[in-house]
């Protein structure tokens, strides 16, 4: 835990031009929630180099010990407001879980995930992936692979486990999208049975991420899909190996979010820009000049109270590369994104695919229709805030005129086919076709009936 104390005097010294324009803030004293993962790392930028106190914000930083307990914290009023999942802010808002309206001003990041296979599955795969001139594995590496490792216990009556960090959180969909690609089935939820297994072939179940390693070490799970620095840990172990990253699964594709209540956001209005302007800040520093501070982000993130782990583990991915077998150390400069390509921007199409990733699966059972995926987005993901946020920034000369996209109307363009590893391009303005070009999952008027689908 981090406790900001400010003196008068402090305050004299490190007052910017932001100090002329200081919001009137309705709350000041504010305590957010975070999970030990590197991309957290907005929040901790933002207290250490001081943009929450340029604010003239008391911030209260507090690890948290998985994401129920985080989301709970946040709708209870025990945090202010939190890093989290981009799925649950949606999932809460329309009643998934724990239902609650949850908004977000503020995307924390793309990409930064990866999955990671025990070394024994790993070994099983290997023969079913094609080398390169050197001899080393040709990425991305598809889970068409590991089908016949998954054929095979299947044969022996043995189930084939994978771990994601939350029901509603990116990993479950990416390890999801991964295996579907591969022709593996993830398998459904339904009303009456929510543990998502329904049909699987490869059994998925919550594991936190700091305990993704132990867990595989155990034999308690074969893989998982997690962020960092746990899948690079993995390899610093000796434990694992990981197959592929998000970023080779959907390029630049988006991560996590900052939440608050819309009652939050309702009740302090300016509390809310100060705070979205705080993370902007840190999200520009975290990218700025090809990345030239993510060395003295790592020194950071790797202290005790942030993300904890070794330095060396989390460099790994944070300053652009990436590790896959011991030894083959591959150059991904985007495996972290903070605010290049609009990352902070909370786009409607982002929302937009969580949302058909829901309905896929299962956890939103009966068909809706386009209307109703925009309708969800624009009530969750506030890019207004956002905007007005950083109106202010450029305003006070912290931030660049031609970074924001202004006249966005919500959407991204359509993702093109060569980014996403099952060649399935994805247009957020089109939900429902695109749940029809998808192979596998729930589509149409489909939903579970039991074990099967019907419709």
């Amino acid at each position: 835990m981090k406790n900001l104390l400010l003196s008068f005097a402090v305050s004299s010294v490190v007052a910017t031009a932001a100090s002329a324009q200081m919001l009137e803030l309705e709350k000041d004293e504010l305590t957010f929630g975070f999970i030990k993962l590197t991309d957290m790392a907005p929040l901790a930028v933002a207290y250490e180099q001081g943009y929450f106190l340029d604010e003239g914000l008391f911030v209260t930083l507090e690890a948290q010990a998985n994401w129920k307990v985080l989301l709970d914290g946040v709708i209870d009023g025990q945090l202010d407001g939190a890093h989290m999942l981009a799925g649950q802010p949606l999932a809460a808002t329309i009643g998934f879980g724990t239902e609650a309206h949850i908004i977000t001003p503020f995307s924390m990041d793309l990409n930064g995930n990866g999955i990671t296979v025990s070394n024994e599955i790993w070994e099983q795969m290997k023969p079913n992936i094609p080398t390169n001139a050197d001899g080393l594995p040709q990425h991305p590496i598809s889970a068409a692979a590991l089908a016949p490792v998954v054929e095979d216990y299947k044969s022996q009556g043995k189930p084939f486990n994978m771990g994601m960090v939350f029901p509603v959180s990116t990993h479950n969909y990416e390890l999801r999208y991964w295996l579907a690609a591969g022709g593996l089935h993830p398998g459904f939820y339904s009303p009456e049975n929510i543990t998502g297994q329904i049909n699987a072939d490869v059994l998925l179940s919550v594991t936190p991420p700091p305990q993704m390693p132990a867990t595989l070490e155990a034999g308690t799970i074969y893989g998982y899909c997690v962020g960092e620095p746990w899948n690079q840990q993995a390899v610093f172990k000796g434990i694992g190996v990981p197959v592929i990253t998000d970023y080779e699964l959907w390029k630049n594709n988006p991560e996590k979010v900052f939440g608050i209540t819309a009652e939050f956001a309702e009740q302090y209005p300016n509390t809310t820009l100060a705070v979205t302007k705080a993370l902007i800040r840190a999200a520009i520093w975290l990218d700025e000049n090809d990345n030239a501070n993510r060395m003295a982000a790592v020194e950071i993130l790797s202290q005790p109270e942030y993300v904890g782990a070794d330095a060396e583990v989390i460099a790994n991915s944070m300053t652009g590369t990436f590790e896959y077998e011991k030894g083959d150390k591959r150059e991904v400069p985007d495996f972290n994104v903070f605010f290049r390509y609009n990352a902070t921007y909370p786009f409607y199409s982002d929302a937009v695919w969580y949302l058909t990733q829901m309905r896929r699966w299962g956890q939103i059972a009966e068909a809706k229709d386009d209307t109703w995926y925009d309708e969800v987005a624009r009530n969750v993901y506030r890019p207004d805030i956002y905007l007005d946020a950083a109106r202010l920034l450029v305003d006070e000369g912290l931030a660049d005129e031609a970074d924001f996209p202004w006249d966005s109307d919500g959407y991204k363009e359509a993702t093109p086919a060569e980014d996403i590893i099952d060649g399935i391009p994805y247009d957020g303005r089109s939900p429902n076709a695109y749940l029809d070009s998808l192979p596998i999952g729930l589509k149409g008027e489909e939903k579970i009936v039991g074990n099967e689908v019907q419709g």
